[in-house]
């Protein structure tokens, strides 16, 4: 068997390998080893280590190798030339200590109960850490084992499992007792990343490695399966709702008129579709369908006994006011809020919604009571000194104080110019 004379390591290609074992064992006193500036050497005998060497040229000779003397039984100082070889039997590790290596991470599926929507959450999050060896021997010791060539590929599925658990529960933690939701969670990033790499600092550590950087990159849900499909559509359509303006009620009450309208015109609805579309078109919300248009409708003169129309009354169309109580728009011919359920108080003179208690109207400062003149005619409210119903027109018949004369409607008891008793 032929003494190899040179030992060293170039590494070549693009793979990252930690760790390379010379391939061959069959050394003698005088073999060169030479190890680069990127690198350190070890030498195994019968499993243990028995020299390690940094960057340089070096004899494998018994001034650098006692236990030659123990285990061949080679003199101390023995010639090192080529006629006097002494073979002994080691194998020799290199071990590159150049750079951090970054390395891809992802969590594939954890749900967690998330503080914005109140509900479970599939999520998937994925980043980067880098890391870079600070103690070769433990490195070698701990993980190298038998194998001929360490590298990247071969550090990740050992530790794939383990990284994996732990970064999870740490990320799972840190959301939950921080009460990070889903919409917050990229203005946490940061906190995130450094938090995780605190976690995992020992973890490396202990078998040789420095966790120079870790970071994360995303935190979202999981398209990948039904469940963030859904939520994903739902957030969506709330989106959307939040946007155009309408609820999502109101948004299921188009689909079913939709549908109801299409059945009819392809004859397939039958009566059941008729029925439904006319509901949803005209029929339902208390006289005004959700398809209807959102004014008065005219009507007849009840005191008509001629069994003809009487006059009708003038269209007035709904405006737009806001709650008092949530400020969100709804019309102004509906008696409550459809959002929160509180009643419209609207002011007589601008139509305002002010709160029930309220004793000026918060728009245009007229003095609200609740002794104000109801049309005889609509029932609406009528402002003092009106001479016409503001929602239907119809004359107000008035008096006029006996003292001053300021023109009075039926409700006031004193003039509110001179305080004369009305009537």
């Amino acid at each position: 068997m032929a003494l190899i004379d040179l030992v060293r390591w170039a590494p070549q290609g693009n793979q990252t390998i930690y760790a390379y074992r010379f391939p061959e064992t069959n050394l003698s006193t005088y073999t060169q080893l030479i190890v680069q500036e990127s690198q350190m050497a070890f030498l195994f005998s019968k499993g243990k280590i028995e020299g390690k060497f940094g960057p340089g040229k070096h004899t494998l000779n018994t001034e650098n190798l006692p236990f030659l003397r123990n285990f061949y039984g080679i003199p101390f100082g023995s010639l090192t030339s080529k006629e006097n070889k002494n073979p002994f039997t080691a194998e020799i590790w290199f071990v590159n200590m150049l750079q951090p290596y970054n390395i891809d991470w992802e969590i594939n599926r954890m749900d967690i109960h998330d503080a914005d929507y109140n509900t479970n959450i599939p999520l998937v999050a994925n980043g980067r850490y880098g890391l870079k060896i600070i103690d070769a021997e433990r490195f070698l010791i701990k993980i190298v084992g038998t194998k001929e060539i360490f590298s990247q590929t071969d550090l990740t599925d050992q530790f794939v499992g383990e990284s994996s658990t732990k970064t999870k529960s740490a990320l799972m933690q840190f959301m939950i007792n921080n009460r990070i939701g889903l919409k917050q969670i990229s203005a946490h990033l940061d906190s995130m990343s450094e938090h995780l790499r605190s976690i995992m600092l020992p973890f490396w550590e202990n078998i040789g490695f420095e966790l120079t950087k870790f970071y994360i990159t995303t935190v979202e849900i999981d398209s990948s399966n039904p469940a963030g499909e859904r939520i994903l559509e739902a957030i969506s359509r709330q989106s959307a709702q939040a946007i155009g303006g309408y609820t999502w009620q109101q948004s299921q009450a188009f689909e079913v008129a939709k549908d109801a309208v299409d059945g009819m015109s392809n004859n397939s609805g039958g009566l059941l579709g008729a029925i439904v579309a006319t509901n949803m078109m005209g029929g339902m919300g208390g006289g005004g369908g959700i398809m209807q248009p959102q004014y008065n409708q005219p009507t007849f003169n009840p005191n008509n006994t001629g069994g003809q129309a009487g006059n009708q009354q003038p269209i007035v169309a709904a405006r737009e006011v806001y709650c008092s109580n949530c400020s969100k728009k709804f019309a102004s011919n509906q008696k409550f809020c459809p959002f929160c359920g509180d009643e419209y108080c609207p002011c007589p003179k601008c139509g305002t919604d002010n709160d029930k208690n309220a004793k000026r109207c918060v728009s245009c400062g007229q003095q609200l009571s609740m002794d104000l003149a109801l049309c005889s005619n609509c029932n609406a409210p009528i402002a003092s000194g009106s001479g016409f119903c503001g929602s239907c027109g119809k004359p107000v018949s008035e008096g006029k104080c006996t003292r001053c004369g300021t023109a009075l409607t039926p409700n006031i008891k004193f003039c509110p110019k001179c305080g004369q008793k009305n009537g």
